[in-house]
């Protein structure tokens, strides 16, 4: 067998065909075929842009267009065959496009390379991913603003160290997820913008001789411009480690909702309800029920993660342009979408369904002297005691209510008196954990007001937005 029987793209050279593990270890056809519709849409820009310039005959450049139109109708209905001796997708459609037009395929690769070829099929692949991840947290972001609105008067403790610190509203709480997913939306939305730049005609790494039009091919692609050097054009992967950047960090935000999903639903807490929907069982307990979806997604961003970093390991030591190391650029990010769809979705699903027990919070949010800095606070507007006196004074207070197996606000007159005479009227205090949260007016605060003022203005950011 010829090198060139072997493979249609760099056979000439050689004159025995490859070993079977190297025919399996070059071969990325397994896991590139996801990029089909993003190759054929840039070899269609590309043959287009090759009539228009006139490198092609017209006649020649309508055969390729139509013929790769047909492929991609025939790959829609059948899916995308794999054969290790065509090595990737892009040779894969070269040679299907051959078998429908015959020999005028051989004229689809004029003044392109696969370096450039895959670059460009590859940023289309991410500015789609990086669609279809802002459209979901988008609708996520207004399931969280619906439950926030819900829930804007229902009171919740606040925590820090894990431990009771200050009364908050559950509304107040769930905004601030909301306010993580804009930041994911923000950090997608700069990669996209930053990676629309088109590699094609950059070719293998020099350019190319042919007369090419580089701003017609960009416009055909939906892209802003052309890449600006043709080493970096098809060196560059920042593209990707964007978008892994921004998916690990929206994972790790996914994460800590999941998490304290999984606290909330513990007995323990006792927060929060998960429907069956979002549970599963035990194998050998039957009273359990078990917030797994919560877990997965807490699991997944740790993969997430990984994969960033595999990709970042990749890229961190290769020398202009292109090494073969980068045809391992793909698998990281396919993964990595894939969970991440995964994990929005199961979110977004748990937080719709959830049924949350706002007793159980309320108790929990009163125990702990929670209110304490509230009697600090008073202290300082209704006496004008410092505020590190004013702490001391509190912190006496809370003793002595601990002593007397009460809450703050079951201190009597005297008891208060007894510490500090300016402490006799401390019932004036906002001491309930009602009046606590209500009093916290200050923008992004979590009295009620503050809350829906704070979903209104989300709202208005995310129609804006869409």
């Amino acid at each position: 067998m010829t090198g060139s029987e072997t493979n249609r793209a760099w056979g000439g050279r050689f004159a025995g065909g490859p070993a079977a593990v190297m025919a399996r270890i070059n071969a990325s056809i397994p896991f590139d075929k996801r990029l089909w519709r993003h190759d054929i849409a840039g070899s269609i820009a590309h043959a287009r842009m090759l009539g228009e310039t006139g490198i092609l005959a017209a006649a020649d450049a309508e055969a390729l267009v139509d013929g790769l139109e047909r492929l991609a109708a025939q790959w829609e209905a059948d899916g995308v065959p794999e054969d290790l001796a065509l090595e990737d997708i892009h040779m894969t459609v070269e040679a299907k496009l051959a078998e429908i037009v015959g020999p005028v395929a051989g004229r689809l690769h004029t003044a392109r390379s696969r370096n450039d070829q895959v670059a460009t099929s590859f940023r289309l692949w991410v500015r789609d991913a990086i669609d279809a991840h802002v459209a979901a947290l988008v609708a996520f972001s207004r399931i969280l603003l619906d439950r926030a609105e819900a829930e804007a008067e229902t009171v919740m403790p606040g925590f820090t160290h894990l431990q009771v610190a200050q009364p908050v509203t559950l509304g107040h709480h769930l905004m601030a997820y909301v306010e993580m997913l804009w930041r994911d939306i923000d950090r997608f939305l700069d990669a996209r913008a930053r990676m629309n730049l088109c590699p094609l005609g950059a070719a293998a790494l020099a350019g190319t001789g042919f007369p090419i039009d580089r701003e017609l091919t960009a416009r055909l692609l939906g892209f802003d411009a052309p890449t600006a050097n043709a080493l970096d054009s098809v060196s560059d992967r920042d593209f990707a480690l964007d978008y892994l950047m921004a998916a690990t960090q929206c994972a790790l935000h996914l994460s800590r909702l999941a998490e304290e999903l999984v606290l909330w639903a513990s007995q323990p807490f006792r927060f929060v309800e998960l429907p069956d929907a979002w549970s599963t069982g035990s194998s050998i307990m039957p009273q359990k029920r078990n917030p797994d979806a919560a877990e997965l997604v807490r699991g997944h961003a740790g993969r997430i993660l990984g994969l960033m970093t595999g990709l970042c390991a990749t890229m961190k030591g290769l020398p202009l342009a292109y090494s073969k190391d980068m045809q391992d650029d793909k698998e990281p990010l396919f993964e990595a979408h894939d969970l991440l769809e995964l994990s929005i979705a199961a979110m977004a699903g748990m937080m719709a369904d959830i049924r949350f027990v706002p007793e159980r919070m309320r108790a929990v949010a009163a125990s702990g002297f929670s209110t304490a800095t509230d009697l600090a606070d008073w202290l300082v507007r209704a006496k004008g005691v410092p505020f590190r006196e004013a702490h001391h004074l509190t912190g006496r207070a809370v003793k002595a209510a601990e002593a007397a197996g009460v809450e703050l606000a079951g201190l009597s007159t005297e008891m208060l008196a007894a510490i500090d005479p300016r402490l006799a009227d401390a019932h004036e205090a906002p001491l309930s954990v009602e009046a606590s949260v209500a009093s916290r007016l200050s923008e992004g605060g979590t009295a009620p007001a503050a809350v829906r003022e704070a979903i209104a203005a989300a709202r208005e950011r995310l129609e804006a937005f869409a």
